[in-house]
Formats: C-alpha cells, sequence, structure tokens
C-alpha cells in the first residue's frame, strides 16, 4: 500500500482523530466520520490546536501542520467511504455495535478494501463473522495517544487471509509505528499480561498490607513511570474496570483475571479518575498527594509480588503462542512503558526465583490466581532463558 491509498477512520474521539493524524502525517489523505452530530469538527478543531501548539514547540513547521490537517476531510456519511483502501474503525467498545458497522461497509466499499478494528479487548473473529467477507477483517490495535505511543498490535482473525497481516504490519511500520502481531486471543498482548499491574495492586490493598500511595510507590521504585492506582486514574476506571471485565468473561471467568470489588465501587460512585475530578486520588486544586509509607523491605515485597504476576501472565502468553517472546516484550516496553520486557525481567533472577514467589502465594492463600505457567515451571526445571 502506498501513500496515494485513502484512508477512512470512523470515530472522531480521542483514538479517532489520533488515528487519522497518525495516517495523515504519513501523507494518506484520510476521510473521517463519525455519526455524533458536529463529533468531527470538534475533533479537527482540536487537532487544530494541538498542531499550532506544537510548531510553537518547533515540533512542525506551519506548512507541515497545515499539510496534515488539510490531509483529513469530513464524511458527512458512511458512503463516502467507497474510495478508501483502509477502514478503521475506532468506536465503542460494543460487539453488536462493531458488527453492524462492519455489516454496513461492506456494501459500500470496494472488494479489496482493508477493515480493521481498534478494538481492545473484544474479538477480532467475532467482528468479522459479520461480513461477507471475512478475510479482509484484521484488528490494528493502537494505544492512547494514537500520534505519541508506537505500538501496534495487529491482529489477523481466524478467516484473516494470511498475507494480509504482513501487509498491516509494513504498513503501521511506514507510519512510524512499532507493529507487533498477535493472535487474537483475549485483550491481544498488553492487555493481557498488563492485568495483574492492577488486580495484583489492588488485592495488596485490600488485603491490607498497604495503602495506596505505598503500593504505587514501591512499583516506581523498581522503574514503572506510575503506579497502578495512578495510571488506573489517568486511563479512566471506568475503561480499565471494563477491560478487566471484558478479558475475565473472555477467559471463561479464570480466577487470574477477576475484577475486584474496590473498582467497581468506584466506578459506581462516579470516581472516574482524572477525567471526573477523584478516583482513588482527588484531583482538586491545592489538593496534596498523599504520601506512602517509607519501608524499603515492604516495598521490596509489594514490587515482588506484582512483578511475579506480571512475568507469570507473560509467561504463559508466550506458552499459548499469543506471540513471539520478542514481541510479547516489545509490546510491553512500547505499548505501555514497562522499564523493560518482562521476559527479560524474569530471566535477571531466574525462573526458580519467580516460580517460588508465586507457589508461596498459592499456598498461603489456597488461590488457583497464583498458579504458575506450565512453561514457568519447565523454565525452573530445565535453566532455560525465556527472552
Amino acid at each position: 500500500m502506498d501513500k496515494t491509498m485513502k484512508v477512512a477512520v470512523i470515530g472522531a474521539g480521542t483514538m479517532g482523530i489520533g488515528i487519522a493524524q497518525v495516517a495523515a502525517r504519513a501523507g494518506h489523505s484520510v476521510l473521517l466520520f463519525d455519526s455524533r452530530k458536529d463529533a468531527v469538527q470538534k475533533a479537527l478543531d482540536g487537532l487544530r490546536r494541538t498542531m499550532d501548539r506544537l510548531v510553537e514547540k518547533g515540533k512542525f513547521t506551519t506548512e507541515q501542520a497545515n499539510g496534515l490537517v488539510e490531509r483529513i476531510t469530513p464524511a458527512s456519511d458512511l458512503e463516502q467511504l467507497h474510495v478508501a483502501g483502509l477502514v478503521i474503525e475506532a468506536i465503542i467498545e460494543d460487539l453488536g455495535i462493531k458488527k453492524k458497522l462492519f455489516s454496513d461497509l461492506e456494501k459500500i466499499i470496494a472488494s479489496d478494501t482493508v477493515l480493521a478494528t481498534n478494538t481492545s479487548s473484544l474479538s477480532v473473529t467475532a467482528i468479522a463473522a459479520a461480513c461477507q467477507h471475512p478475510e479482509r477483517v484484521v484488528g490494528l490495535h493502537f494505544f492512547n495517544p494514537a500520534p505519541i505511543l508506537p505500538l501496534v498490535e495487529v491482529v489477523p482473525g481466524l478467516v484473516t487471509t494470511p498475507e494480509l497481516p504482513t501487509r498491516m504490519v509494513d504498513l503501521m511500520a511506514a507510519w512510524g509505528k512499532v507493529p507487533v502481531q498477535c493472535k487474537d486471543t483475549p485483550g491481544f498482548i498488553v492487555n493481557r499480561v498488563a492485568r495483574p499491574f492492577y488486580g495484583e495492586s489492588i488485592r495488596i490493598f485490600e488485603e491490607g498490607i498497604a495503602d495506596m500511595p505505598t503500593i504505587d510507590a514501591a512499583l516506581k521504585s523498581v522503574g514503572f513511570k506510575m503506579g497502578p492506582f495512578e495510571l488506573m486514574d489517568l486511563i479512566g476506571n471506568d475503561i480499565n474496570f471494563t477491560v478487566t471485565r471484558t478479558v475475565w468473561e473472555a477467559f471463561f471467568y479464570d480466577p487470574r483475571y477477576k475484577p475486584s470489588f474496590t473498582q467497581q465501587r468506584q466506578v459506581e460512585s462516579g470516581r472516574l479518575g482524572r477525567k471526573s475530578g477523584r478516583g482513588y486520588y482527588s484531583y482538586a486544586d491545592g489538593t496534596t498527594p498523599p504520601s506512602p509509607t517509607a519501608d524499603p523491605q515492604l516495598s521490596a515485597e509489594i514490587a515482588e509480588r506484582v512483578l511475579a504476576m506480571l512475568i507469570n501472565e507473560a509467561v504463559d502468553a508466550l506458552f499459548w503462542n499469543v506471540a513471539s517472546a520478542k514481541d510479547i516484550d516489545l509490546a510491553m516496553t512500547k505499548g505501555v512503558n514497562y522499564p523493560k520486557g518482562l521476559l527479560a525481567w524474569a530471566n535477571e533472577k531466574g525462573a526458580s526465583h519467580w516460580l517460588s514467589v508465586l507457589e508461596d502465594l498459592q499456598l498461603l492463600t489456597g488461590e488457583d490466581r497464583y498458579r504458575p505457567s506450565p512453561l514457568l515451571r519447565r523454565a525452573a526445571e530445565t535453566n532455560f532463558a525465556l527472552a
């Protein structure tokens, strides 16, 4: 695919306008559609303000900024998208709504147009099932903010044409992104592997081992840019809870992914995080962030427990061939800015160490959520490197 190919983006929210910006910056003409009145114009107005700030900072010239914005054209109805060679949907995470959209698009687009979904947690195969030609459907999961975060998960569905993922990997690389390919399994790589960062941290809080500031500080002490509670507040507790619940349900209620009442109550109370002014922390003007407990041993125990769960999840993704070891580690460093790949991190102390941590937790709690991956056990027994 070359720059003469027109790209259509459906959904003018933060993710949609971000993807449109990425495609336009790569030189494509982009059609932007949203069923909500005035959503596209508001998104373009916001993009213009963003580009003006980037010009002021010297990131773009005025000509570059103007050219980028001018390459994005509003579309007033789906019919106008018939000229696109690639359509990317970035709408609400609702399987029924996405399936209807793809079914409607097939009546409009050309026979060789690629249909891509930006879903973060739904099945690409299930979305494609609504199409007469599901072989042209693929997942392109960008991370928010799309113009800044480099990772794109390329996810073929069960019947996606075999060469299509390779084409999309090449296209994403041409767009300046870091593509990784993975299986169509719940959460793909990042949203699956990252679940314990939130879930185990909440569990530690619920057990009364430490408060939220102390847990956040413990994870930052080993290299994470933000603590789990800070990050959930930034993402939005409603969004994070929905992804957690979706992954849990998709894994047939596996206890490793079980949502927490703590997060559910945050959502029910409207404490969604920064966007609502209150989440796990208060974001009102003049509010002083709470101080963590200064206890190096406690901090180390918290970090090791969460890391053990994260490493186990990454190892299990490798065990189930969700993606290659290289792509799993790349996804976590480029998609959620982890300080190092989890498989490489596992090798620093060795698989036997992390196996011991998990076995101790499983013995202490009697819970299946701490069951070690078969691959972690095998690595411990044979002393082979995971990455």
